[in-house]
């Protein structure tokens, strides 16, 4: 999970948004600040440009090893696009009718049930931090449809007031990876629900207005403890 906020992301110009909710995926890239190296493999590997270079590497490898026959090699082109589409549409993606099958209706509403209770929960409990009392909250989920590698989702808060995207501070970061995705609803899951349904984004939406009483002294006592 690449949870975004100008700590998280180098070049957070890309972070500026227009309208809400803002869509990242496939139309921006957005390079990881730390994170480990598994997340930046990840979001590589989700440029479509370099997975076509890998897709062709082998036509150079064999013009490279044989080289009396790389002019033949270099005139198949009609190969070269064959390789590329079974690789991205046929590896790496699924057909409709397969999506289609990834979960059952039952799986679909039971999961979007949990995924908009946990969002609900999670905003809740950012807005009671910030004090914020006005306005509207979006959480946005993105994931890709790529399949038979590691998801990749996207996560970031959103406020309709400017419209900004939240800089998320530590706490508020460890909130979202500790409670949006775990059995019986990890990424994996929540991707299956998104190609069954044909969702490409998910917007859950909260008005801080509506946060408890309650809601907001535990997070006053929260953030007493953490000062202490």
């Amino acid at each position: 999970m690449f949870i975004l906020s100008p700590e998280t992301v180098s070049n957070t110009s890309a972070l500026q948004i227009r309208w809400l909710p803002r869509r990242f995926l496939g139309r921006t890239t957005l390079w990881p600040r730390g994170g480990g190296w598994r997340l930046w493999l990840r979001v590589v590997f989700e440029v479509e440009v370099l997975r076509y270079a890998m897709g062709l590497a082998p036509f150079a490898i064999a013009a490279i090893t044989f080289p009396k026959y790389a002019i033949i090699i270099a005139k198949a082109p009609v190969l070269m696009v064959i390789a590329i589409y079974l690789i991205e549409q046929r590896l790496l993606r699924a057909t409709r009718e397969h999506n289609a099958a990834q979960a059952s209706d039952d799986e679909i509403d039971r999961g979007l049930d949990l995924l908009r209770a946990r969002g609900r929960k999670i905003l809740t409990q950012i807005a009671a931090g910030r004090g914020l009392t006005s306005g509207r909250l979006h959480l946005v989920i993105e994931q890709s449809d790529l399949l038979r590698i590691a998801p990749l989702t996207l996560v970031s808060v959103q406020a309709e007031e400017g419209p900004e995207l939240l800089a998320l501070d530590a706490q508020e970061r460890g909130l979202i990876a500790d409670q949006l995705f775990a059995p019986p609803l990890c990424e994996v899951d929540l991707q299956r629900i998104s190609l069954a349904r044909r969702i490409e984004i998910h917007d859950l939406s909260f008005e801080p207005a509506h946060v408890s009483a309650h809601a907001r002294m535990a997070a006053l006592m929260a953030a007493r403890s953490a000062g202490e």
